[in-house]
């Protein structure tokens, strides 16, 4: 049985398991809502991504409802609704606290805007509903009684593995160019290829992308990231020239070779450290932002040395400057930001120094922050990963370094001024000091020396020190 075979037996499988048991699958308030729907005259349904998830064995994050009754005669049936959508058909239920949508079957007119139909139009006929929606995965239906309702075959292109548009993909991008990222957000998600036609598409058509919001490709991005196939759907961002449209500069590292210490060029060794995230428990958005920019600069950072070596002197620091453009032009949060480039400007951190002291540790500690050495370690983990030396990934040295960073980190020790025995007002009141930069100043001292030696932070010790600093700069 080959994996096409066994995907269809497995469909199969779940088309028949969800008609057993649809009353159990689908939520009690659901149900409510649908049956309410047909005892009022109408059809209804639940339709589209609730429909994919629970046919690939996911776990449905809403519930969309379709009917043939008109947005007026929907709202007289139930006793609270919110008119979220009313012109396009769309109404909230409300059933106690969870609000679900029930959308009227619609055609819709032509995109000039490439983001809205010019109109729309209500109609009785479920099939042409399912008509206008994007992949033919998406067009899929599901009654009460757990009949699939499929129509432009998504069943089958589930179990051959590869995202087809519904009619001819150039007609559905031009509608709505955003469709072309979640064309590969679908691949990256559900483990699948882009159709030839939906990927010749991808590629004639990349430009249409600069119409669309960055915030809208910015949702479809970090999903394409959070996926279990990242690498996959970045490649196809790439070869469709998607990518070139909104994040150029990731894309210059493609083919650019590296040193002794790396297998792979710019672009592989990201690819397959960004993969190697999805390994590490708890790695989050900004991580793997961080790992998927951490080299961004390299190519533009190139040196060749007199003996052919390929040095990327200060990538870390230019690449935490075009990780920041990068962010900032998909307008992500200043939180997000600030994380990522923090990473991607101290990556390096950990790379020269397998044999350094634990005063050392602790003072990359307090410099890269507590908070972020964690994150730090996990960035390593995954840079390692993408090296693809028989090193990788992890190289001894590297590893015995992390497990003393473990140990440093389980002390009782001060990493920041925080941490330490005293503050401000103990400098002011000890040393006899006016509030001024000298405070600060004594303070850095003390956090230097108790870096260097863990045993000084006492407060006794601290402030007989604080008298001898005070008096010195007197």
């Amino acid at each position: 049985m080959d994996i096409i075979d066994l995907r269809r037996a497995m469909l199969r499988w779940r088309g028949l398991w969800l008609r057993w048991f649809a009353s159990a699958v689908v939520p009690p308030e659901v149900k409510g809502v649908l049956r309410t729907l047909e005892e009022g005259g109408g059809e209804a349904v639940v339709v589209g991504g609730c429909v994919r998830d629970l046919m690939t064995g996911r776990r449905p994050e809403d519930w969309d409802v379709a009917t043939s009754l008109e947005p007026d005669r929907v709202r007289r049936l139930f006793s609270r609704t919110i008119p979220t959508g009313i012109d396009h058909g769309t109404v909230t239920v409300m059933v106690g606290e969870v609000g679900i949508e029930v959308t009227t079957y619609r055609t819709e007119g032509a995109y000039t805007d490439r983001r809205h139909p010019d109109w729309v139009h209500f109609s009785s006929e479920l099939h042409e509903d399912l008509a206008r929606r994007d992949f033919t995965f998406n067009a899929m239906a599901l009654t009460v009684g757990g009949e699939i309702i499929d129509p432009f075959d998504g069943l089958e292109d589930l179990a051959r593995g590869r995202v087809v548009t519904v009619g001819r993909a150039t007609d559905r991008f031009a509608e709505d160019a955003l469709r072309m990222v979640r064309a590969v957000r679908f691949a990256a998600q559900l483990d699948m290829e882009l159709a030839p036609e939906a990927h010749r598409a991808c590629t004639e058509m990349s430009e249409g992308l600069d119409a669309v919001s960055r915030e809208r490709i910015r949702y479809e991005l970090d999903r394409i990231i959070m996926s279990d196939s990242p690498a996959r759907g970045f490649e196809m961002l790439r070869e469709t020239g998607l990518l070139e449209r909104f994040w150029p500069e990731l894309v210059e590292g493609f083919g650019v070779e590296q040193n002794r210490h790396h297998a792979f060029t710019v672009w592989e060794h990201t690819m397959t450290s960004l993969q190697a995230t999805v390994d590490i428990e708890g790695a989050d958005l900004a991580l793997r932002l961080a790992v998927l920019l951490h080299d961004v600069a390299k190519p533009r950072c190139l040196e060749i040395g007199p003996g052919g070596e390929r040095h990327f002197y200060n990538h870390h620091v230019v690449g935490a400057a075009v990780a920041r453009r990068l962010l900032k032009r998909l307008r992500y949060d200043n939180r997000t930001i600030d994380r990522v480039t923090h990473l991607t400007r101290h990556h390096m951190a950990l790379h020269h120094y397998p044999q350094m002291k634990d005063s050392a540790i602790r003072r990359l500690i307090n410099r890269v922050g507590l908070e972020n050495i964690h994150d730090l370690i996990n960035l390593r983990i995954a840079d390692r990963a993408g090296s693809g030396t028989k090193e990788a990934p992890l190289s001894r040295g590297t590893v015995y370094l992390l497990e003393r960073i473990g140990r440093v980190l389980e002390e009782d020790a001060a990493f920041g001024l925080g941490d330490l025995a005293v503050d401000g007002k103990d400098v002011m009141r000890v040393g006899g000091l006016e509030p001024g930069p000298q405070v600060g100043e004594i303070l850095e001292t003390l956090l230097d020396e108790v870096l260097e030696d863990p045993a000084l932070n006492e407060r006794s010790i601290l402030e007989k020190r604080i008298e001898e600093l005070a008096r010195a700069r007197s």
